[in-house]
């Protein structure tokens, strides 16, 4: 398991009941988990004094209940400044996981000593995005929902890369690269986290497992001859590690040589000393 244990503003405190205690800077919030299907005694104190307890309905969906907590706030991750806030869906405009992911590829573009170019696709609130900047690459960023590309301006700005080259695109990621297709375009990396299900700009739909294989396939056409990576992440139950190296397999490394690592991905809890487990990541990346 690949672990994001280099956190400083961060921490997954204890996980009890359905539910994880996070430390989110200097805030505490209570989220559903649907991987803590254990029941153990709740001895951490945070969980009383939590700011935050996102409550899941039967019928669906769920809402916030909040205790002191402003309606935004910032962390940190090494050199790069994200700002939060609770939204639907017990979602906070960070996955923390993810940073396994920043300090894998950030070396691989640092190591390349030469112009890179990334393709950061479903790029959310831009981890992915400002991480591949902050290490030299030049980033364009695609995702269908407009408040969520200025969140990610946001946070580059508060970063220290409001004037790093990146392109910010609000557009359905399948039209993006059939476009970049037909123009000739190409990139020396490609980063995707595909919802499980989403709509389009235009209402196009979006079903993971339908569409991811076909999109991986799709994506290989836009791969430069010097490609040096590629990322596919997923937290959708039936793509587990091996099956995300199969599609890689089969649509990049069969054409590009090189070498596929796929895991699943977590984050240390401190009260148990164990890892939780948080979606999958395929890798990969060309041999030197």
């Amino acid at each position: 398991m690949w672990i994001a244990d280099q956190w400083k503003d961060y921490e997954v405190l204890d996980t009890s009941s359905g539910e994880k205690l996070e430390r989110w800077g200097t805030y505490l919030l209570v989220r559903p988990d649907p991987q803590v299907i254990w029941n153990t005694a709740k001895t951490n104190v945070g969980w009383k004094k939590k700011n935050g307890h996102y409550h899941r309905s039967s019928k669906g969906g769920g809402e916030w209940e909040f205790f002191n907590l402003p309606d935004e706030w910032s962390i940190g991750y090494r050199e790069l400044t994200f700002h939060l806030k609770p939204f639907s869906f017990k979602h906070t405009g960070l996955f923390p996981e993810q940073a396994v992911n920043w300090d894998w590829f950030s070396d691989l573009i640092a190591r390349a000593k030469r112009p890179v170019k990334v393709l950061n696709l479903f790029a959310y609130t831009g981890g992915a995005t400002l991480a591949a900047a902050k290490a030299g690459a030049q980033v364009t960023h695609v995702d269908a929902s407009k408040g969520m590309v200025n969140w990610a301006k946001e946070n580059a700005a508060a970063s220290g890369l409001a004037d790093a080259s990146i392109r910010w695109l609000v557009d359905d990621c399948v039209k993006f690269v059939e476009r970049e297709i037909r123009r000739g375009n190409t990139y020396d990396a490609i980063i995707m986290d595909p919802p499980s299900y989403g709509r389009g700009p235009k209402g196009e739909i979006w079903k993971i497992e339908e569409s991811i294989f076909p999109f991986i396939e799709l994506t290989a056409k836009i791969l430069s001859k010097d490609a040096i990576f590629y990322l596919v992440n997923s937290y959708t139950t039936g793509l587990q590690p091996a099956v995300l190296s199969y599609m890689i397999h089969l649509a990049i490394a069969s054409k590009f040589g090189g070498h596929i690592t796929a895991e699943e991905i977590g984050l240390p809890v401190t009260e148990s000393g164990l890892v939780l487990p948080c979606g999958a990541s395929g890798r990969w990346q060309k041999d030197v």
